[in-house]
């Protein structure tokens, strides 16, 4: 049995992504109901820029131009925006798949339907191996359809980052 540091070792390097979608609903509560679409709107086509810098750039403008007339909301941004733009360090081709958090709650959907049909398990082990087994069916799934991320377009990033460093 490996201990906790042992386990969590393996994922130093994983850093962590919030859903841009649930970002944006937060933001809503820093604001009015009557708020000017027009500044949450600006907000959520930062997620859609090309790379980080131009990203930061746009959002740097954005604090700019609304921080007089929603100053809460440009500060709570400030403070957590960084959480949603780790997306950014990957290939632009798995932007769009992971700036939400889509395929997890895709997964989850999955577990629950498959447990619920269960009902009722034996025991905690038993539960666990059927989660496993649908973990283990989804990740192959994602690696052989390519349907959401392709790991070669990963792979060659990877290189290339190497390669300019």
């Amino acid at each position: 049995m490996l201990a906790c540091g042992q386990r969590c070792a393996k994922f130093w390097e994983a850093a962590y992504q919030r859903c841009y979608l649930q970002f944006l609903r937060n933001a809503l509560d820093y604001v009015l109901r009557k708020v000017d679409d027009d500044c949450l709107q600006e907000l959520r086509w930062l997620y859609d820029r090309g790379d980080l810098s131009e990203a930061r750039r746009d959002l740097a403008a954005w604090i700019t131009k609304w921080s007089g007339k929603y100053s809460k909301l440009t500060g709570w941004v400030e403070e957590n925006i960084d959480e949603t733009l780790t997306f950014y360090r990957l290939p632009r081709q798995h932007h769009k798949h992971l700036k939400s958090t889509n395929m997890l709650e895709r997964l989850n959907e999955e577990i629950r339907r498959r447990t619920h049909v269960v009902r009722i398990f034996p025991n905690a082990e038993s539960c666990l191996r059927l989660v496993r087994a649908l973990a283990v069916e989804a990740h192959e799934n994602w690696l052989e359809q390519h349907r959401y991320l392709n790991m070669d377009d990963l792979r060659e990033h990877k290189e290339a980052l190497r390669r300019a460093a």
